[in-house]
């Protein structure tokens, strides 16, 4: 039981997992799941209790039973006892306050992550304003390698997401071409295929494929098919870079996925064996997103801010290239507005980031949504001050196969040069080489497509067949 008084009046929590759920700030999805504190009085009194929470309790009080569920099986057996030993006499509230001292720098964050478990982080997270999630996440440097390298300082790389409705090789390409020549792509330039399917996921990987091969461009494709359809891509010798997943942060929600731990640890070998990186591997990405496990009626009680960071210990485990979450994707009935969207941005980047992991976040927001382009473009801006890892470069911003909006090209163009950040340094010497960039990282003005793409577009003709 978790007690205090406030304003004259008794409250009473009677399990961590509730106290962390009433702790939570406002959003619509944990109304839903009827969960969340009935005012802010309660909410207030909540956070009080919770600051007081020594973080040695997440390590003995399982917020989903140890014996039902293998993401707490995996948070627990994995959790490194050195690391968390400079940490371990704090509360949570102490663990906010040494956050945001001189004392935790990079490289303790860096030594301290291993030791932290995903409720350590989010309970933290629930007493802290947005500026300390952004001073404190941008502490944290997480570097990750595949053909080039993604997370140092002052740079901000891209995933150039070039989907079609109907899968179109032609019109993939043009979106393709169109975010290359707005310096977007070193991420990894990843397709939402419309048909998850074998013969549609192989045929895009082999365009992929050819064309960053045919320009020697320093970056890496993926194809967001589901794992089991990618494992059986590698097994006909398709050329996969990453490998794709949508994860969660129970059990149950990974069931409704059609994923366990053992299956991505399965993709996550066969990626290795490939041996397709040139500087690094790793191979995995994957996505996330607040209000997954509950649409799926699987987030055993928990918030859905809580259950969001258990997903980052199934990321964790799999050194993935890239985690991003999808944050307004699911829509208003999981984040209601553009607050929520921001609120919740900033604090899936803030627990990724002090896990150790590359959080990128695809700053987006569904039709029906109380939220338009401002409130993205203060979250791009929040996330890039905070040194996020990488945005999404879509066409217009408007996703016309998933039918949500984004950011665009010229977003990833602003918000580069209002913070002076850069593209991964291999991207960027591409760039200049194909005077795409100037040496300053300034777009060039070109009157005509350069002939590097010419052939690209001609060969991808709707009339041509190569990739059918």
């Amino acid at each position: 039981m978790y007690k205090t008084h406030l304003a004259h009046l008794v409250y009473n929590f009677k399990t961590l997992r509730n106290l962390m759920a009433k702790a939570t700030p406002a959003r619509s999805g944990d109304y839903l799941a009827g969960v969340a504190a009935t005012n802010n009085l309660e909410r207030v009194a909540a956070q009080m209790v919770l600051a007081d929470v020594p973080l040695k309790r997440f390590l003995n009080e399982a917020l989903v039973p140890y014996e039902l569920d293998e993401v707490t099986r995996l948070i627990i057996d994995d959790h490194d006892n050195v690391a968390f030993s400079a940490i371990s006499h704090l509360t949570v509230g102490d663990f906010r306050n040494w956050l945001l001292s001189e004392q935790a720098s990079t490289a303790t964050l860096t030594k301290i992550a291993p030791g932290l478990t995903p409720e350590m982080v989010a309970a933290v997270s629930k007493i802290m304003r947005i500026q300390d999630l952004i001073l404190v996440a941008k502490k944290c440097r997480i570097i990750t390698q595949f053909r080039n390298t993604i997370g140092l300082e002052n740079r901000l790389s891209t995933r150039l997401q070039p989907n079609h409705p109907t899968d179109s090789p032609a019109g993939v390409a043009a979106s393709l071409v169109d975010g290359l020549l707005y310096g977007c792509g070193d991420a990894v330039i990843g397709i939402n295929p419309a048909s998850d399917n074998l013969e549609a996921t192989s045929r895009l990987l082999h365009m992929l494929s050819d064309v960053i091969e045919r320009y020697q461009i320093p970056t890496q494709s993926c194809v967001l098919a589901h794992v089991t359809t990618t494992l059986k891509a590698i097994e006909q010798g398709v050329p996969v870079d990453l490998i794709f997943q949508s994860i969660a942060g129970t059990q149950k929600a990974n069931e409704s996925f059609g994923i366990t731990l053992s299956l991505l640890n399965e993709a996550h070998l066969a990626g290795l064996e490939l041996k397709r990186g040139t500087i690094g591997n790793n191979c995995m990405y994957f996505e996330t997103g607040q209000g997954s496990a509950l649409s799926a009626n699987a987030h055993e009680g928990l918030d859905q801010q809580t259950c969001e960071a258990r997903s980052y210990a199934v990321a964790r485990k799999f050194k993935p290239l890239l985690v991003n979450t999808v944050v307004g994707f699911i829509g208003p009935e999981y984040l209601y507005d553009g607050k929520q969207i921001i609120r919740a941005g900033l604090e899936d980047h803030f627990c990724g980031k002090l896990l150790g992991l590359p959080m990128g976040c695809d700053v987006c927001y569904t039709n029906h949504a109380e939220a338009d382009q401002d409130d993205m473009d203060m979250l791009l801006t929040q996330f890039a001050v905070a040194g996020g890892s990488f945005i999404m470069g879509v066409p217009g911003a408007d996703d016309v196969m998933l039918n949500y909006q984004s950011t665009s090209f010229h977003d990833a163009l602003y918000v580069r040069q209002a913070l002076g950040l850069r593209p991964a340094p291999e991207f960027e010497r591409w760039l200049q080489q194909h005077h795409i960039f100037n040496q300053e990282n300034q777009l060039m003005q070109q009157s005509v497509i350069p002939a590097l793409f010419k052939q690209t577009l001609q060969k991808l003709d709707e009339s041509s067949d190569e990739y059918q």
